[in-house]
């Protein structure tokens, strides 16, 4: 086994890994009521999502790092030798799930010493510069080796050397005996299961897991997203926001112009998570509230007539719902690397189903969500927010906030976004927030939200929108942030009074809208030049960003976070 020499010192360990430094999420627990009121066949079910679960992780840590299973190995030996060091950065290594991460302060957390994070990850070979790989891909496209290059630069594979070329292998057949083992599992819930619509999922996900063929995950998406109401929850996410390798390709014009010529389009890697879950009825019923608004919603986005949305202003929103108690978070889902994901709309726009008629899903966690400590957001608000619009601020309105962000992923441009290249998830974040506050005012009109919900939406959001430090530019859901807190600044959104943020409500709805129009041309254009120009003009950490920052900095010591999962610890006790 190979030896690896830990890179931060015990006393940085013990301090992050401090109940004060160290977020926990916690999921369900073992006896809790959503759990035992389930029936003999979901527990059982359960049990097996849970064990599939567990194996989708074990193939995204390689996909994430190609280190990340031997340092696990290493550290889990360490740790029977009595090595403290390791068993804390052991702890640090589950909650991000690898050796390599960013800590909330936005600084990189390296774990194990020589392993840098490479912008390929896991999925493109090592030692693959951005110079080399487009010479390579240029030089095989003008040998005639189109369908090899379409092989590599599909989402869906993963990248080798084959002499000094290079090949794509489709993950399916490269991580084929565990994603075997996951289709069994699949197959055993299916088993067991109550509900005949989730069994017909599970099945057909269980097949697109034992054969390379694209369209079986397009048919397994298209039921998935049809769901609505069943006990259970799973989802395989297939999210590209990791590979900073492929977006590169659009920096190079020769590249660009060749596999245009051949109809290719480069899209970015796909990163695979697993969530587990029990379907909170109570909390879907809340969250459909807004189903009825979205052809209306699509109707009202910006330049509408200029292209094709996923959801209709003509016909029923072909999406789905649903809040979800967590059992387990596995891979790209649960992975605590600066923050954790809230809510996921999927699948992507990038996705074959979406092609064959199917429609997009929302789910919800509602454990991430919580607070956990009224007081310690108190202090929060004492700190930052002027004191006169504490009355506005209400943390469920950042669900709300959230619930209008997911939707809003399905409005706008359903094709192109790959011509934007490594700006392309940062334009798409920052629409979908824009898109839930520039409807605000419209979902007001129309019922959805109360008066006082209007204002607590606006001003909420503003207020959390406050980071506490400059984010890097591969944090797509933060870059945003900063982009949004300075157009909104210039144009009067918020004022900075004494030190704290004070919102001029009347202004916000307005100025999201014209953010909204100005990030919707850029995705109909297609223009990578013009995305750079908007998110270089508007990605500037301001004083008053760092003024905030700093008194946050004060509230919350945390620099990293995990997830605590009684449940399913319990649930996979005897694997």
């Amino acid at each position: 086994m190979p030896k690896f020499e830990l890179n931060l010192s015990l006393k940085e360990l013990e301090k992050r890994t401090h109940k004060d430094y160290l977020i926990t999420k916690k999921f369900l627990k073992a006896d809790a009521p959503e759990y035992l009121a389930l029936a003999e066949g979901d527990k059982k079910a359960l049990v097996h999502l849970c064990k599939a679960a567990v194996i989708l992780e074990k193939i995204n840590m390689q996909i994430d790092c190609k280190h990340n299973l031997e340092v696990k190995e290493f550290l889990e030996e360490e740790i029977k030798n009595g090595n403290k060091q390791a068993e804390l950065t052991k702890i640090l290594f589950d909650a991000q799930k690898g050796i390599n991460a960013i800590d909330t302060m936005s600084n990189p957390i390296r774990l194990i010493k020589d392993i840098e994070e490479k912008p390929g990850k896991g999925v493109y070979p090592e030692n693959l510069s951005k110079e080399e790989f487009h010479n390579v891909l240029i030089r095989m496209l003008n040998e005639g080796k189109v369908e090899d290059v379409k092989g590599i630069l599909t989402q869906r594979s993963i990248v080798v050397r084959a002499a000094e070329d290079l090949a794509g292998i489709d993950y399916i057949d490269y991580f084929h005996k565990d994603f075997e083992k996951m289709a069994d599992e699949l197959d055993k819930a299916a088993e067991v299961s109550t509900n005949n619509d989730f069994n017909e999922f599970l099945k057909l996900q269980a097949k697109a897991l034992r054969t390379a063929d694209p369209m079986l995950d397009a048919y397994a998406d298209k039921k998935w997203a049809t769901l609505q109401d069943t006990p259970l929850e799973f989802t395989i996410t297939r999210e590209n926001y990791e590979d900073e390798m492929t977006g590169t390709i659009v920096e190079n014009e020769e590249l660009s112009t060749l596999l245009k010529e051949h109809g290719i389009s480069p899209i970015p890697k796909d990163f695979l998570g697993g969530r587990v879950g029990i379907v909170n009825k109570e909390g879907t019923e809340a969250l459909m509230a807004i189903k009825k608004y979205l052809p209306t919603l699509a109707e009202n986005m910006p330049y509408s007539n200029e292209y094709e949305q996923t959801i209709s202003a003509e016909a029923d929103a072909q999406q789905t719902m649903v809040d979800v108690d967590m059992v387990m978070a596995s891979g790209d889902v649960g992975e605590y690397r600066g923050g954790i994901t809230l809510a996921e709309n999927l699948p992507n726009s990038d996705k074959l189903s979406l092609t064959i008629g199917g429609g997009r899903r929302n789910v919800y966690h509602r454990q991430i969500r919580f607070v956990s400590d009224k007081s310690k957001l108190q202090e929060r608000l004492d700190t930052i927010l002027d004191k006169e619009q504490h009355k506005y601020y209400l943390d469920e309105a950042d669900h709300w906030f959230t619930i209008g962000h997911e939707n809003a992923h399905s409005l706008g441009p359903k094709e192109g976004s790959e011509k934007l290249g490594k700006y392309r998830n940062i334009i798409e974040e920052n629409k979908a927030d824009m898109g839930a506050l520039a409807f605000v005012d419209l979902l007001t009109e129309l019922g959805m939200y109360t008066e006082e919900q209007r204002l607590q939406i606006i001003v909420t959001t503003i207020a959390d929108n406050f980071l506490k430090s400059k984010p890097t530019l591969s944090q797509a859901h933060r870059v945003r942030t900063v982009m949004q807190n300075k157009y909104f600044a210039e144009r009067g959104a918020y004022d900075i009074k004494n030190g704290k943020i004070h919102v001029n409500i009347d202004k916000v709805v307005p100025i999201a809208k014209e953010m909204l129009a100005e990030i919707v041309r850029i995705q109909i254009d297609g223009d990578f030049n013009k995305a750079e120009k908007y998110v270089q003009d508007n990605f500037i950490w301001t004083d008053n960003m760092e003024i905030i920052a700093k008194k946050l900095q004060k509230v919350s010591k945390a620099l990293n976070g995990t997830l605590e999962t009684e449940l399913a610890d319990k649930l996979l006790e005897n694997i």
